[in-house]
């Protein structure tokens, strides 16, 4: 064959296809992405380091003046009982990232593994679990919440129980009808044919297919529940007194707020700056989701 010919084969033949683009790759293409990833990165650093350079206990009482402005020794003034707002601030952060961190846990363990079982066997433990799906989605959440916290009390993990059983249902939903469009894939039925088992073809060829899309939901469902979370302790219904949680701290300082209004301002821009981070890195990772096949979408 001569060069020439070998030209024109090399010419003719098809590239090669691009490797498809990283999830941090996908987060960091568009300003949503790289804006949510940078403000969560700097939430996270505030709420795990913000302990250890916090210049005064937050509960220690009279460290300076009650409801003082912002001055040289009280960056951020204090609040109504003389406490430091910016010491309060930095150790107040930690229930309202834990607390919905492991409650999208137990909605996974709760919903999402139940959900994918039931799409794949199909039949009576479909309708089963479905229909117990359902039932859950009628009860009211707030008042699941009272119930249970008036029968069990209002520790973190009681809370954390109770909203990732609220949000059960809704993820194990998502779960369900992700793998219902994946379950009659080749792939499914290949393994099906070899004889493998039902753990196997669940986590080995269904799993890692639904990731992606069931990955963008739950960023979302971790910012309703940081809303959710901050909403309960600021009702007094999960963190009490004198903790310095976010949610509570604005409960507590909001009748202060002419006089003082960064004990209250503060600690609801942190909520509000740690729902947006979420929200914007889940609306990225939605977007990854849906430009890239089902195989692709963790790559």
């Amino acid at each position: 064959m001569s060069s020439a010919t070998a030209d024109v084969f090399a010419v003719d033949a098809p590239p090669a296809a691009a490797p498809p683009p990283s999830v941090l790759r996908s987060l960091l293409r568009t300003w949503e992405g790289r804006f949510g990833v940078g403000l969560g990165c700097a939430m996270l650093l505030a709420i795990f380091a913000g302990p250890l350079v916090a210049p005064f206990d937050p509960t220690q009482l009279s460290v300076g003046p009650p409801t003082q402005g912002p001055s040289a020794d009280h960056l951020l003034g204090t609040d109504n009982l003389g406490r430091d707002v910016l010491s309060r601030f930095l150790h107040g952060g930690r229930l309202v990232l834990l607390i919905p961190l492991a409650s999208v846990a137990i909605a996974v363990v709760l919903g999402a593994i139940p959900g994918v079982f039931a799409a794949y066997r199909g039949g009576r433990v479909d309708s089963v679990v479905t229909r117990s799906f359902d039932l859950l989605l009628t009860l009211p959440p707030l008042l699941v919440v009272l119930v249970v916290i008036g029968a069990a009390g209002s520790s973190s993990l009681v809370l954390a129980a109770i909203v990732g059983v609220v949000y059960a249902p809704r993820v194990g939903r998502i779960a369900r009808g992700t793998t219902q469009s994946v379950v009659t894939a080749d792939y499914v039925l290949a393994a099906q044919a070899r004889g493998e088992s039902t753990s196997a073809i669940l986590f080995r060829e269904i799993a890692p297919n639904i990731a992606g899309p069931l990955i963008a939901d739950l960023a979302l469902r971790l910012t309703y529940a940081v809303i959710f979370v901050a909403t309960l302790n600021f009702l007094g219904l999960g963190a009490q007194p004198p903790s310095s949680d976010w949610g509570l701290t604005v409960a507590t300082a909001r009748g202060y707020l002419p006089v003082q209004p960064w004990a209250t301002l503060v600690p609801a821009a942190g909520i509000a700056a740690l729902s947006v981070a979420f929200n914007l890195v889940a609306d990225a990772l939605t977007r990854h989701v849906s430009r890239e096949t089902p195989a692709q979408a963790i790559l």
